[in-house]
Formats: structure tokens, sequence, C-alpha cells
């Protein structure tokens, strides 16, 4: 907990570039960022969720050095997200918490067409 909390500060920091330590981290980012989107990720095994149909759409996932991720959708895998260690670390946390559940949209009583 107290790690996340550090990384919370770090992450407002970053993002502050009049933060002492702002600048500093944002060019660091810039080149972890740079350095992901450089690797050759033509070799990487995707994988996706046991029981996925070969047909549907499915979220594949690929592990890359250093921790870093890669997402792509089944029906769009020419374009490809990539996420560090920390980002996907957030990522996942965050899902864990509920941070992104949808609230179920409002039922107007109106049959589907």
């Amino acid at each position: 907990m107290a790690d996340d909390m550090a990384d919370a500060v770090k992450t407002e920091q970053a993002g502050n570039v009049e933060h002492p330590e702002g600048a500093a981290v944002r060019a660091r980012k810039d080149r972890e960022r740079d350095e992901l989107y450089a690797l050759d990720i033509s070799g990487v095994e995707w994988r996706c969720a046991p029981g996925a149909e070969e047909h549907e759409e499915r979220v594949e996932i690929a592990s890359l050095p250093g921790g870093a991720v890669a997402m792509r959708s089944s029906l769009d895998p020419e374009t490809v997200l990539r996420y560090t260690e920390a980002e996907w670390r957030a990522f996942v946390l965050g899902a864990r918490d509920g941070e992104f559940d949808l609230e179920p949209a409002p039922h107007d009583g109106a049959a589907a067409e």
C-alpha cells in the first residue's frame, strides 16, 4: 500500500514540470516509451482468456522484456498498445479495485431491435 502511494506521488510529480524532479521524470518516461515502441514484437506469443472462441473478438496479451505488456484486439491485430511494467501494474490493480466498473445502462423498457 505504501509503495502504491509513493508511485502515485511520483506519477503526480512527473506530470508537474514545475516540480524539481518533474522534467527529469518526464524525460525518463519518454525514453521508456520510445524504447518500448521500438521493440520488435513480431515473434511474441499472444494469449487470451481460456474458452474464448476463435471467431469472437477477444483481448490478446503478450509479455515483453522488462515486465512490459502488449495488448491488442483479435479483430485488429495490427493495432497494438504497449504498457510499461508500472503502467500495467497500475491498470491491473485498478481493475481489481473496481476502478473501471461501469454502471449498467438504464433500461428504458423498449424492446431491442
